[in-house]
């Protein structure tokens, strides 16, 4: 097992932090700020119809209220887990905090449709400045098995995002509350983010980065121009048209990613602290869990976006029936997050396969269901292979989330935090943009919305396959 502490040295050697304990209640109020930035993100797939018959949009403007927040959130998640390291994780939750209540006030209260793109864009901002502070404060302030624990509750706290932005977003545009609409499914953050601000002032414990380093500017923009040049064609490219220059965003890709990598490596070198750690990839847990982590988030970005567009479009179920027609899979997903600890400790390095293939069989076992019983009674049919499903991938999900950070040493959780989220996030985009493409181009092309949902499945039992083998060569979680 590769030792933690193998990370090539630097002239501002890291030391671990000694920080004060994560309570209970610490840990809770993390994991309320944790699950606001992904129920804002599923909540506004269900909402775009009643967004759109209020405004008045084209399909081009909607896919701009989801991606913008979707864009900004994976741009600046590994600056904001940086920036939590060098001025303090605690005052970096609380200002992403803030900063997401206000931009959800504004949201709320969007007259326009420009206002409300901007102040997307503005939120998803603000939850790239909070979310990479929940796993670092977790992996600087516990170890052994309250870790375990607490990176089980976090996966379980996506779960729980998930259903509550399907199925909760269902139920406020059903209430249509004061005759607002869409508008409570922003306003309701306000209370809540109030609430856990006062809490985290007193519950979360302050750590940081001991050798806090400068700011890696160069580092900075080239990331951000790699994931943007990835992004803004994958997710508005169908809808625009694909005209020429959003097809050269794509050669500027590998430019970008190769531009990147060579100045973090120099930055390294120098005896300076980059933006993203070359080394950190040296380590066999961080770059074997991170290759794992591509193929499996890009089916679950996938999957939970097109599920919710089928049982809407193929079955003619409203926001709330396709909401509670994917909570099933959620539920499962929050119950097996809470018992993944257990599991991974039983099964070590075996969990992650294990989890996969549990996975990959509800997957399968979905198929026929929407191939031959593709009707009103389809929900039902569904509900045991997408418990199968949601237990094997939580399973999975927390699998590499131990694998990627049992080796981060705690000086570097916010880099470590903010790589695998950066990642994570991104793959859900990707998977939404390229599934959604699927579902779009099998379902038009006259084969309807279970040949759609079909194609996509099998794509995800694909991905199950080489997850498996993947996960059969990474390194002991601990």
């Amino acid at each position: 097992m590769t030792n933690t502490l193998a990370i090539r040295p630097t002239r501002h050697r890291l030391r671990r932090a000694a920080p004060g304990g994560l309570t209970a209640a610490g840990l809770t109020t993390l994991l309320i700020g944790a699950a606001l930035a992904p129920i804002d993100f599923m909540v506004v797939n269900v909402a775009l119809p009643t967004i759109d018959r209020d405004l008045h949009v084209s399909t081009s403007t909607l896919e701009l209220i989801v991606a913008g927040y979707g864009i900004s959130y994976a741009l600046l998640l590994v600056l904001g887990g940086r920036l939590g390291d060098a001025f303090g994780r605690r005052r970096l939750f609380l200002t992403g905090l803030a900063a997401f209540t206000l931009t959800s006030l504004v949201c709320g209260l969007a007259p326009n449709v420009q206002t409300l793109i901007v102040a997307r864009i503005a939120q998803g901002a603000a939850g790239a400045l909070m979310l990479p502070q929940v796993l670092a404060t977790i992996q600087a302030t516990t170890t052994g098995t309250r870790r375990a624990r607490a990176i089980g509750r976090f996966g379980a706290t996506s779960g729980i995002a998930s259903l509550i932005g399907q199925v909760g977003g269902g139920l406020l545009l059903a209430a249509n509350v004061a005759d607002t609409g869409w508008r409570p499914i922003f306003l309701i953050n306000v209370p809540i983010g109030l609430t856990a601000l006062l809490l985290a002032v007193r519950t979360v414990p302050a750590t940081r980065s001991d050798r806090p380093a400068r700011a890696d500017l160069a580092g900075t923009v080239l990331l951000a121009v790699t994931i943007a040049a990835l992004l803004v064609p994958l997710t508005e490219g169908r809808a625009l048209g694909w005209p020429a220059w959003l097809l050269a965003l794509f050669a500027v890709v590998p430019v970008a990613a190769v531009a990147f990598f060579l100045v973090e490596r120099r930055i390294e070198r120098s005896g300076r602290l980059p933006l993203l750690p070359p080394s950190l990839l040296r380590l066999p847990g961080v770059r074997g869990g991170l290759l794992a982590a591509v193929p499996f988030f890009v089916g679950f970005g996938g999957f939970m976006f097109v599920y919710a567009l089928a049982m809407q479009q193929g079955l003619g179920l409203g926001p709330l029936g396709a909401g509670l027609a994917i909570s099933p899979l959620a539920v499962a997903f929050f119950v097996f997050s809470m018992l993944s600890p257990r599991l991974i400790a039983r099964f070590g390095r075996r969990a992650l396969p294990l989890g996969v293939a549990v996975q990959g069989l509800g997957i399968a076992l979905m198929i026929p269901v929407v191939l031959f019983g593709w009707s009103h009674r389809a929900p039902l049919l569904l509900i045991v292979p997408l418990v199968v499903a949601g237990a094997g991938q939580a399973v999975g999900a927390m699998s590499i989330f131990r694998i990627v950070l049992a080796e981060v040493p705690a000086d570097r959780a916010g880099a470590g935090s903010g790589i695998l989220t950066t990642t994570q996030q991104t793959a859900i985009a990707l998977g939404t943009a390229l599934l959604g493409s699927l579902y779009a181009t099998v379902a038009g092309g006259g084969a309807g919305a279970a040949h759609g949902m079909a194609a996509v499945l099998t794509a995800q039992l694909a991905a199950c396959i080489l997850i498996a083998a993947l996960g059969r060569r990474l390194p002991q979680p601990r």
